[in-house]
């Protein structure tokens, strides 16, 4: 298995645990569902709690969401209120990504230059349809992943979108 993390924060963004696409060399498309799921649910074999016992703060607290965006504790960053905004950050994001990719990866350096300007104008006609994460940290500096909801196979799935240059992998 792979985890994939921010190469600035080191925050775990996702796995190769789920259904996943690469786009045109330069974005992460991770495949999630959603669930609900109890907290605090303990099973022991043998114990058998009396109905009385069963009553007492069993109260089970349920969290839903997008399994990626749970099971890598990623936050909803809420810092973009509009597209300028979200582009000043993209702008600043991508100097630090790239001057990464001069340094450790010189050969990616056309490819991101390329490939990301056309996948952001076409990712940023949708802003007002996304959803941003942060990872753990929410540290902004790092990578802010984007989310969206598409029709697939008759379902409305989450797609996130991850930056491929600005995670390493790291095997597990």
């Amino acid at each position: 298995m792979k985890i994939y993390k921010d190469i600035f924060t080191g925050d775990e963004m996702f796995a190769d645990t789920y259904k996943m696409k690469l786009v045109d060399e330069v974005i992460y498309e991770v495949y999630g569902k959603l669930v609900s799921r109890s907290q605090g649910e303990i099973n022991i074999e043998g114990f058998n709690p009396s109905a009385e016992e069963a009553d007492e703060g069993t109260d089970s607290a349920v969290e839903s969401g997008v399994d990626v965006v749970l099971n890598h504790r990623l936050q909803e960053c809420f810092a973009f209120g509009d597209k300028k905004s979200f582009t000043l950050y993209l702008k600043d994001y991508m100097k630090k990504v790239l001057a990464k990719l001069e340094q450790n990866s010189p050969d990616q350096v056309t490819v991101f230059k390329t490939n990301m300007n056309n996948q952001m104008k076409e990712i940023l006609g949708r802003f007002k349809e996304l959803q941003f994460f942060t990872g753990e940290s929410m540290d902004c500096d790092g990578m802010v992943a984007m989310c969206e909801y598409r029709e697939l196979d008759g379902v409305s799935t989450p797609v996130l979108m991850f930056f491929k240059h600005g995670l390493e992998e790291e095997k597990c």
